[in-house]
């Protein structure tokens, strides 16, 4: 499923980047460049974890193309600022709806995925942008540890309870996808099947990360492999270095350090606008029509790792891209979150 020709049509933008707000294209660039704006009035899309960063940016991108959007958010005050804003800005005229969700909890998953079945008959597109980065050692309410309980589990289940519709929903002309953001983080390690949830080892917070997003990626090629031929697609992504995510909003300077160093990000850092286009390029972008099971970076395709490549890097390890562990991790999902295990 690794694909042997890269597409990059963004190629010139990323060759030489000067920093936040410079060349390399935002969300609504995106949308705007593949001829979007107002296109998709008769879409629906979810994108989670909306009260910060890329969610945001990415929630405005996908809102001028007309669809209608379902925001997850833990805070229903901080989802109907982001709302307002949106839409004093936005040309696009679909409605936007918030979703309370909180991913550390399959209770509050359940729940929301109820919710929205119970507000929409159609879904085209799921961005399951929400996450958590370089968590402490702390565990879900349901005992995962943090980062891949919420990252990974959460999202898993997520997917799950709503998969029948997006099946449901897709159309010749538009198949279903999934995005799943994942980060070039996921270099930092395999899926531990041996220790996942770091009980034996001892936690260490770049290891959970990067399990936590590897897995991100196995999901979506796992998504592409068991229902790529009905219409519903998997793609994962790297978006780049942002710094005003969430999650590295708070990041050390040792946590910088091992990232390459301030001096040598600067360069890469993108704005968190920038750092969306991989992921609105991914929900709608129409070279990636009933396409699946690739990692994107930089509003391409990515291409391997180099062995010098800064991790912050657009290349994706070579564990990216495993059938048998991401079947492992599949039929391990299923059980941790309480569904049948599908083989």
């Amino acid at each position: 499923m690794t694909p042997t020709i890269q597409y990059q049509p963004y190629t010139k933008q990323h060759e030489n980047p000067q920093g936040p707000g410079d060349a390399r294209p935002t969300g609504l660039q995106v949308i705007e460049d593949d001829d979007l704006v107002g296109k998709l009035s008769d879409k629906v899309m979810i994108i989670t974890g909306c009260t910060a960063g890329l969610g945001i940016e990415t929630a405005r991108a996908l809102h001028a193309t007309g669809a209608k959007l379902f925001l997850t958010v833990r805070s229903k005050e901080k989802g109907e600022t982001v709302i307002q804003d949106i839409i004093k800005t936005s040309r696009g005229r679909g409605s936007i709806e918030l979703i309370l969700m909180d991913l550390s909890n399959l209770s509050s998953i359940r729940s929301a995925a109820a919710e929205f079945l119970s507000r929409s008959d159609k879904l085209n597109v799921l961005v399951d942008n929400a996450g958590v980065c370089l968590s402490l050692e702390t565990t879900t309410t349901d005992g995962f540890e943090m980062a891949m309980g919420t990252n990974h589990f959460g999202h898993f289940l997520f997917f799950q309870l709503l998969k029948p519709l997006l099946l449901q929903s897709s159309t010749p002309t538009f198949q279903s996808r999934v995005v799943n953001v994942a980060s070039s983080g996921h270099r930092l390690s395999p899926i531990r099947f041996h220790d996942m949830d770091f009980t034996k080892e001892g936690h260490n917070k770049w290891l959970a990360y990067g399990q936590s997003k590897t897995a991100n990626i196995y999901m979506a090629n796992s998504i592409e492999r068991r229902y790529g031929a009905q219409g519903l697609h998997g793609l994962s992504l790297h978006p780049g270095i942002v710094f005003g995510t969430e999650g590295l909003r708070h990041a050390t300077e040792e946590d910088i350090a091992a990232l390459g160093g301030a001096e040598v990000l600067s360069n890469v850092e993108k704005t968190v606008a920038q750092g969306a286009a991989t992921s609105v390029w991914a929900a709608v972008g129409t070279y990636l029509e009933g396409r699946g099971g690739v990692y994107l970076s930089d509003v391409g395709e990515a291409e391997p790792a180099a062995e010098t490549e800064l991790l912050g890097g657009p290349g994706y390890a070579s564990h990216a891209h495993d059938e048998e562990a991401e079947g492992k991790l599949w039929k391990l999902s299923c059980e941790a979150v309480g569904l049948p295990v599908e083989d």
